[in-house]
């Protein structure tokens, strides 16, 4: 065999390998309608013809510039994922929160009551825009608990491409609005790499922030890759400022390409913590949720009943043990935690009006009949991050400070507002996830994973208001869009085959109620808890709560097994009475992991965000000391040197104008972080704790106009994390103020409040006067570990 004939041979073999390595339901598509291969991308331009005339009036003119369209009719796209919202919240689905703009979608398209995620957010949005498992995506949990194993890393292989970038190559302008949280922390920084930054992962248009959370009221955005200046408004609010800009996006793009599709992913912060939300709002629930959280969910699955939600005979799954019944807790408790309901259910109508206002824009626009429409109630079941008694400001649960009821109690007014940072009680999530047991982050329990959805399609789906009952997963949500766009899932992208697609489309169900289930195989996995599902039979085992450590060994758990056809809130453990079949699921679900990557489990949790300790790369790698220069801004965690429970020094060398102001560097913000700067010519330090309280190491004197080095020396008491020291400032090595720190945070200060160099973005560390931005100079800015 000639040695090219061999070489082609091999290729096409290792070709067909790699696209039939995994099982993938989507319809085979190769040539499009338009005789286009859509299957490589980028798709192929024509060969540029060559001309042997002299003078271009003598030759003839070329086809066309060649340019990719959509497939003809294909319907814009929209995804709306709502954050941390469980399966018993909106009213459209038996729970207590008005949501009319879901209700209007749902009663005019259909209800999906076994739509599943993966438990978890970054995981779950990894899989919704790949139409590939997470851990597939090596997306196992959320970035900054990534690892080194397969699975885990938390950076998306080569053998994927998102959904966004297939369908910009096939024709569609895309655009994201709001959270990502998909990119690794070590990336985090203007320097990049950005290859998984959302302008480089196919969205043509990114307005939002980057991590797990933010402050709707303070936020830290980018526009496309450039931090950008939350508008100056005092009635701010960033789902509305992301409805905005998600509004005008497609009012440009209908006004310059109005014959292209769009595919536009709608992403709010809300309902994650903080919860967020205006007054007014808030008021609305006043009362509503003073019967408590037993109540509430009973009264949830009687309207779920009622609805058709759920079937008759569906019985409300047993509450953790670890929830107080309603009944037994005090006044103060039950003032407390009615509260952080009435504040949560604000911020989710809040949410769905906003959504709603981005609904009517594409209406107005004469587009709304050929939209297919996902509404994504959750990426989660509602969280239990709040643990037991809800928190005021969410990050003493990183430094593992526990919040009081008497505490917490003073703040009850203020709840929700700007100088809150607020979760509410794990009794909550549990209500909100009736009928099932647990939380966010139990993958093997539904209320972990189930999630209600409806979709809206009006020139297609003719059903109003239908229940769709088939199993349904999150990593199906791609390759419906495949299909009903005519687009392939590709083989070969920029050169490299790709692995086949692991979801399965669900438009098979859009007129068709009864339709025979064809997602019939799904794991699941987060912190250890497992499960599996397979033609109605689902085993599990719960290894880890949300609130808790793991209950013991991974290889003691304890398997259940249900009959989910017969019981929707997995009420029934039936292990015991047919051990063969749970043997065989548990048997399968090793299966799937192996395949999929699962494999080896790593059910640690604060220990994983320890960089160093799981060998996740960190951008400053082992360096002691770095310099930063003015202007540098949203240094995140990972890419500003650690200052937590150590010996430190900053020296910056600055020129000093008349009545000297502004910050010199800081780290954090309102709800805990440091900071080094002139405030009336004064040089000073803040050491603000979680928010609760400050210490304030100032000079007496201004510094007179001029050129100086400004050191400030931290000498950490050491014997442990979150012990404290003395800090010194000195002025050109002369002692100008000390005094001693109590105690620090071990914990991160913020994952929005970044450290900035000139100025305090976002919330205040420390009370700087009318501006923050340094009106000096900075020269750099020297920080030093020291042992």
């Amino acid at each position: 065999m000639k040695k090219k004939s061999f070489v082609l041979l091999l290729f096409s073999g290792l070709l067909l390998f790699g696209c039939t390595q995994k099982k993938s339901d989507q319809p085979a598509v190769a040539i499009s309608a338009d005789g286009i291969d859509r299957t490589v991308l980028p798709i192929k331009e024509p060969v540029r013809p060559t001309y042997k005339e002299l003078d271009v009036r003598d030759a003839t003119p070329p086809p066309p510039m060649f340019k990719v369209e959509a497939p003809k009719g294909a319907p814009n796209v929209v995804v709306i994922l709502i954050d941390d919202m469980g399966f018993g919240v909106s009213e459209l689905f038996g729970g207590p929160i008005a949501t009319p703009t879901m209700d209007k979608l749902g009663n005019n398209g259909l209800k999906y009551n076994c739509f599943h995620t993966t438990a978890l957010c970054a995981p779950t949005r990894m899989a919704l825009l790949s139409g590939y498992n997470h851990h597939s995506n090596n997306m196992g949990v959320i970035t900054e608990a990534a690892t080194t194993f397969p699975g885990y890393t938390g950076v998306r292989p080569q053998t994927i491409t998102p959904m966004a970038e297939v369908l910009r190559q096939n024709g569609y302008n895309t655009a994201q609005f709001g959270k990502c949280h998909e990119v690794p922390p070590w990336e985090l920084s203007s320097n990049g790499p950005q290859d998984r930054w959302p302008t480089r992962s196919g969205f043509e248009k990114f307005y939002g922030f980057l991590g797990g959370e933010t402050n709707e009221w303070a936020p830290t955005i980018y526009d496309g890759v450039t931090l950008v200046e939350p508008p100056k408004d005092p009635n701010y609010h960033f789902t509305t400022d992301m409805t905005n800009q998600a509004i005008a996006w497609v009012k440009s793009q209908k006004s310059l390409q109005p014959d292209k599709p769009f595919f536009i992913y709608y992403a709010p912060g809300a309902t994650h913590a903080p919860h967020h939300v205006a007054p007014e709002w808030i008021a609305k629930y006043k009362g509503k949720f003073d019967q408590g959280w037993d109540k509430v969910r009973e009264e949830t699955l009687e309207r779920q009943k009622k609805l058709g939600i759920v079937p008759e005979n569906t019985q409300l799954a047993p509450k953790p043990a670890d929830i107080k019944d309603w009944a037994t807790l005090s006044a103060d408790e039950k003032k407390l935690f009615t509260r952080q309901m009435e504040v949560y259910a604000g911020f989710a109508e809040q949410t769905d009006y906003e959504i709603g206002r981005l609904i009517s824009a594409i209406e107005d626009l004469g587009v709304l009949d050929n939209t297919l429409i996902f509404f994504i109630a959750g990426d989660n079941g509602a969280s239990a991050e709040g643990q037991m008694n809800g928190m005021y400001q969410e990050m003493t649960y990183f430094s593992g400070v526990p919040e009081t009821v008497p505490d917490m109690l003073k703040h009850y007014n203020e709840w929700g507002s700007p100088s809150t940072y607020p979760h509410f009680s794990a009794g909550w999530a549990v209500a909100m996830d009736a009928p099932f047991s647990y939380t966010k982050q139990v993958a093997s329990d539904f209320g972990g994973t189930r999630n209600a959805m409806v979709v809206y399609w009006p020139e297609k789906i003719k059903a109003k208001g239908e229940l769709r009952t088939q199993f349904g997963h999150v990593i199906d949500i791609a390759p419906t869009v495949y299909e009903v766009t005519s687009i392939p899932a590709p083989k070969i992208v920029n050169g490299i085959v790709q692995d086949p697609i692991e979801g399965t489309s669900l438009a098979y169900t859009f007129n068709d109620a009864a339709a025979p289930e064809k997602h019939t195989v799904q794991y699941f996995e987060m912190f250890g808890n497992r499960g599996v599902y397979q033609d109605g039979w689902y085993a599990r085992t719960i290894h880890r709560l949300p609130w808790g450590q793991p209950k013991g060994p991974l290889q003691d758990d304890k398997w259940d097994l249900y009959n989910t056809k017969e019981d929707f809130s997995l009420a029934n453990d039936l292990a015991a009475n047919d051990p063969e079949k749970l043997k065989e699921m548990q048997d399968l679900f090793m299966a799937e992991a192996e395949k999929y990557h699962v494999l080896p489990i790593d059910d640690r949790v604060l220990e994983r965000t320890n960089a160093a300790l799981v060998g996740r790369p960190v951008l400053l790698g082992d360096r002691t000391s770095v310099t930063y220069y003015q202007g540098m801004k949203a240094l995140g965690v990972d890419i500003f040197i650690d200052l937590r429970s150590i010996a430190y020094a900053i020296t910056a060398d600055v020129v000093v104008k008349a009545n000297g102001n502004g910050v010199i560097v800081c780290q954090g913000g309102r709800f805990g972080g440091l900071s080094l700067y002139l405030k009336n010519g004064k040089p000073a330090f803040t050491y603000n704790y979680l928010g609760m309280e400050s210490t304030d190491v100032m000079a007496s004197q201004p510094l007179k106009p001029g050129k100086y080095e400004i050191v400030y020396d931290f000498k950490y008491d050491g014997g442990g994390p979150g012990k404290g020291g003395i800090g010194t400032i000195t002025i050109d090595g002369n002692k100008v103020a000390e005094k001693r720190i109590e105690r620090t945070q071990p914990g991160i200060f913020s994952v929005d409040d970044l450290a900035d160099i000139g100025v305090d973005d976002g919330t205040w560390v420390a009370n700087y006067g009318t501006s923050s931005e340094f009106n000096g100079e900075i020269g750099k800015v020297t920080i030093e570990q020291k042992k």
